[in-house]
C-alpha cells in the first residue's frame, strides 16, 4: 500500500474511533410518518459517497444506493446479493462468482462482469481505508456478463467478508471517468436513490425508494441519515420523535434513554477499548522491547474499576483483542491479566526497570476522557511507570502518530471483526497498527497457517495466535464496550454481526 493510502487508512480509523467529525449536525430530521420514512441519527460523517472510500460505520450511507456482491446477514452468515453463487477451487486462490441478470445502474447501464472487474480494480488502487483488503487480488477474469473469477495471490479466508463490505460495493463504471461526481451523486444498483433536493451534505442525507430495484423492497419508502456531533442531541431527538433509530456509545446517554418507557433498546458488544502498543521493538521506549515490561503494564491496570467508574459497568473486561464471534476467542483469556501491582513490580524488576520508566502517549479527549486519563496514570504510577499524556486533535494524531510515528502506542476504540484473518491482518501483520513491523517466530509460523491452512489448521492457528498475543502482551485491552441500539418504539433494530452500526436492511416497523 502506498504512503498516501496508508495515511487515508489511518485517518479513517482515527475518525471511526472518534465517531466525531468537525461539523455540527442539525437537531434532527422530520418525524417519521408511520412506516413511510425512517430517520436514523449517527455520529459518523462520510467524506464522500464514492464507494472507493467507503469504510466502517459509514457503510449505511453507501448501502442505501449501492449493493454488495455478497450480503452479510445480521448473524454474520453470507447470502446472495449481486452474486447468486460463489465457489472456490481446491487451491482456494480462485473464487468464481455467478452474477445476477437484468440488474441495472441508475442511468440504465447494465450491471455485468465487466462492472465487477472495473469496481474491484478501482477499489484496490483507490487508496481508501479498506484498500488493503484486496491486496491479495491478482486479477479479475471476466468469462461473460454473468461470470467472473477472482484470482488471488494466496488464499484469503476473509474474502467473502470483504465482498459483503466496502470492497463489494458496485458503482456504475461509466461514472469513473468523472469520479468526483460520485462523491455527491452516487450511481449504484441499490434499493434507494439519493434525493438531492432533500439532502444537505454534511448534515442530512435523504434517500427515496428506487422504483426499478431488482430485489425485494425494504419496509421504508424513504430513509434519512442525519449527522450529529453529540449524543445528547440524539437522545433529545429520540424523545421528541424527530429520530427513529440511533446507536448510543456513552454510558450516560444510555442511562438517560433507558428510563423512557417509549424508547426500545438492544444491547451489542463490538468495539474494545485499550492501549495499542506499537513499539514492541523498543525503538521509542526501549523498555517495551521486553515482554515482561508489557506484561507488567497489563497487570498494573485495574480493569474492573475502570469499567465501573468510566462506563458504569457497561461492557466486559478483557485481555484479548479477538472478539467472541471469532474462532480465536477463548473466554479464559478475558481474565488473563488480573489486577496485580505486586506482580507487575516484580516483572519490571526482572526486566531491569525496578525504578520504572517514562511512557509518553498521545491523547484524543473524545476517546480518552479525564477519568480514563487519570485512571491509567494512577495505575501505572503505582508500579513506578510515569505516564505522560500529549493531547492532540484528530488531524494532528494522524500526522504525529501514524505518519511521523512519534509514540509507542495509543488508546483507541477498535472494532472486533468476526473474521479471524481480518482481525489478524488489521492488528498483527505490518500496517497502520503494527507500524514498526514487529514479528517473532510464533507469528511467522501461525499467520500463514491462519491465512492459507485448511479449516482445522486455521482454527488451531487462530487459537494459538490469540494465546501468544495475550501471553506476550502485544496489546493492552481494557474492556469490550456495550453499545445500545435505540429506537423511538416504532422501529425494530437487529444488530449487525461484524459492524457497530446496523445495515440498512436491519430495520423494520415494530409490531
Amino acid at each position: 500500500m502506498s504512503r498516501t493510502a496508508r495515511t487515508a487508512s489511518v485517518a479513517a480509523c482515527v475518525a471511526a474511533s472518534l465517531a466525531l467529525a468537525g461539523c455540527a449536525g442539525e437537531s434532527g430530521g422530520a418525524a417519521g410518518t408511520g412506516s413511510s420514512t425512517l430517520n436514523i441519527a449517527t455520529m459518523t460523517l462520510p467524506q464522500s459517497l464514492d464507494p472507493a472510500v467507503a469504510t466502517g460505520s459509514a457503510l449505511p450511507y453507501f448501502q442505501a444506493v449501492y449493493d454488495t456482491l455478497i450480503k452479510r446477514e445480521p448473524d454474520g452468515t453470507f447470502s446472495p446479493m449481486l452474486a447468486t453463487e460463489w465457489t472456490y477451487d481446491k487451491t482456494r486462490t480462485h473464487l468464481a462468482l455467478t452474477l445476477r441478470k437484468d440488474v441495472k445502474f441508475a442511468d440504465g447501464t447494465a450491471f455485468d462482469g465487466a462492472a465487477v472487474k472495473a469496481n474491484m480494480e478501482r477499489f484496490q488502487k483507490g487508496g481508501g481505508a479498506s484498500a488493503k483488503w484486496l491486496a491479495d487480488l491478482k486479477a479479475v477474469d471476466v468469462t461473460d456478463a454473468t461470470h467472473v473469477t477472482l484470482e488471488l495471490a494466496q488464499p484469503n479466508p476473509a474474502m467473502e467478508f470483504y465482498l459483503s463490505d466496502a470492497p463489494g460495493l458496485m458503482a456504475n463504471p461509466k461514472r469513473f471517468a468523472k469520479a468526483d461526481s460520485l462523491k455527491t451523486t452516487p450511481d449504484g444498483t441499490g434499493p434507494y436513490r439519493l434525493d438531492k433536493t432533500r439532502t444537505t451534505v454534511g448534515t442530512k442525507w435523504s434517500y427515496a425508494r428506487n422504483p426499478d430495484y431488482w430485489g425485494k423492497e425494504l419496509p421504508y419508502k424513504n430513509i434519512t441519515i442525519s449527522f450529529f456531533d453529540n449524543e445528547t442531541a440524539i437522545t433529545n431527538g429520540l424523545k421528541t420523535g424527530q429520530i427513529n433509530a440511533a446507536l448510543l456509545q456513552t454510558s450516560d446517554q444510555q442511562i438517560a434513554v433507558e428510563s423512557d418507557p417509549k424508547v426500545k433498546t438492544e444491547k451489542q458488544e463490538f468495539d474494545f477499548q485499550g492501549l495499542l502498543l506499537f513499539d514492541r521493538d523498543g525503538r521509542i521506549t526501549p523498555a517495551l522491547r521486553d515482554p515482561r515490561v508489557r506484561q507488567a503494564l497489563n497487570y498494573a491496570v485495574d480493569r474492573d474499576t475502570m469499567l465501573d467508574r468510566i462506563r458504569q459497568n457497561r461492557g466486559r473486561t478483557t485481555s484479548q483483542v479477538f472478539g467472541p464471534e471469532t474462532q480465536a476467542y477463548d473466554k479464559k483469556l478475558d481474565t488473563y491479566y488480573a489486577h496485580d501491582p505486586a506482580k507487575a513490580k516484580s516483572l519490571l524488576k526482572q526486566a531491569g526497570y525496578a525504578k520504572g520508566f517514562t511512557l509518553k502517549l498521545p491523547r484524543i479527549t473524545a476517546i480518552v476522557n479525564d477519568a480514563l486519563a487519570a485512571s491509567l496514570q494512577s495505575d501505572f504510577k503505582a508500579i513506578g511507570v510515569k505516564l505522560v499524556w500529549d493531547t492532540l486533535d484528530g488531524a494532528s494524531a494522524v500526522q504525529k502518530v501514524f505518519k511521523d510515528r512519534q509514540y509507542s502506542g495509543m488508546v483507541m476504540n477498535m472494532g472486533q471483526s468476526t473474521s479471524d484473518w481480518a482481525a489478524a491482518d488489521e492488528l498483527v501483520t505490518p500496517g497502520a497498527f503494527n507500524m514498526f513491523g514487529t514479528t517473532d517466530k510464533v507469528t511467522r509460523k501461525l499467520l500463514p497457517a491462519l491465512k492459507a491452512g485448511n479449516e482445522a489448521e486455521a482454527k488451531s492457528a487462530a487459537r494459538e495466535l490469540n494465546h501468544h498475543l495475550v501471553e506476550d502482551a502485544w496489546f493492552l485491552p481494557f474492556y469490550r464496550m456495550s453499545y445500545l441500539h435505540v429506537s423511538d418504539g416504532t422501529v425494530k433494530i437487529s444488530p449487525q454481526s461484524g459492524m457497530a452500526v446496523p445495515s440498512i436492511y436491519n430495520y423494520a416497523p415494530a409490531k
